[in-house]
Order: C-alpha cells, then structure tokens, then sequence
C-alpha cells in the first residue's frame, strides 16, 4: 500500500494522452479509479537501477487472472522492458492452462505490446478493447511460445 500513490501519479502521466483523444481524461478521477482497485497482494512494483519505475497486477479472478495496472514511465517505454515483464507473468508455471485477460484503451499503442505476446481481441467498445491470452507452459521453448508470439 505504501506505493499506491506513486502507481496513481504514475497512471495518470501515462494514460493521459489516450484518455484526452477519448474525452475522458479527469485528473482526479484517473487517480482515484486506480486507488479504488488497487490490491497491493496481486501487484508488482518494477524498479530500474533502485528507482520506481512501473507496476503490474495480476489479479485472480474465478474464470481467468487479469493483468491490470501496467504501467511503466514514460522514459522507460519502448525499451524492452515491458516486453521483458509481461514475458516473465506468462512464463510462471503456476499459470499453465490459465486464461488471461485485460482491457486496454482504444487507440493505446499498448495494443501492440500484447498483440506481439499472443494477446487476440474478445470484445470491445468505444473505450475499452478486451483481449485475452490461454497460458499452456507445455508449449513454451526457450522463453518463446511456439505460436511464435513475443
């Protein structure tokens, strides 16, 4: 919980841009929803070189985990880092056969992050695109699922 406030602040730095072109950009309310969901037992703090540097969750839920809450600053995007820590959630071997699940906004280029890894569209809305990704360890070989996804 003694982190909470800086995965907010960061939150709102990093989705500000997509929630503006969506006219759904509130200050307050960015910060707040994050709050609200955040569970300190399901979320991870990423930390380059000692610093803050981002978050991930993967929260159980009873048909699937969602991965929430990954976010990384701004400075550190396009690195390979977010490549790096979403490979790693989907290596753990207490997730074989798992469903996973997550929203991402519409226009994010996120979407291409979890394209790349093997995330394919459920749904979506004018806010929110729903993509979801079955874990099968049997299938991974040196790190690298073989339907080729990274």
């Amino acid at each position: 919980m003694a982190d909470v406030d800086a995965v907010a602040e960061l939150r709102a730095v990093v989705l500000r841009a997509d929630l503006e072109q969506l006219g759904r950009y509130d200050p307050v309310r960015v910060r707040q929803r994050l709050r609200d969901g955040f569970d300190p037992a399901h979320t991870w703090v990423i930390e380059v070189g000692g610093a803050f540097a981002g978050c991930v969750a993967l929260r159980p839920a009873q048909d699937a985990h969602w991965l929430e809450h990954f976010y990384l600053a701004p400075h550190l995007q396009g690195s390979g880092l977010g490549s790096a820590v979403l490979r790693h959630l989907l290596e753990r071997g207490d997730l074989a056969g798992a469903l996973i699940r997550l929203n991402v906004l519409q226009g994010s280029p996120a979407r291409r992050l979890y394209e790349r890894h093997g995330f394919r569209v459920e749904s979506e809305d004018l806010v929110d695109v729903f993509m979801a990704r079955r874990i099968n360890s049997a299938s991974w070989e040196n790190g690298v699922p073989a339907d080729g996804a990274r």
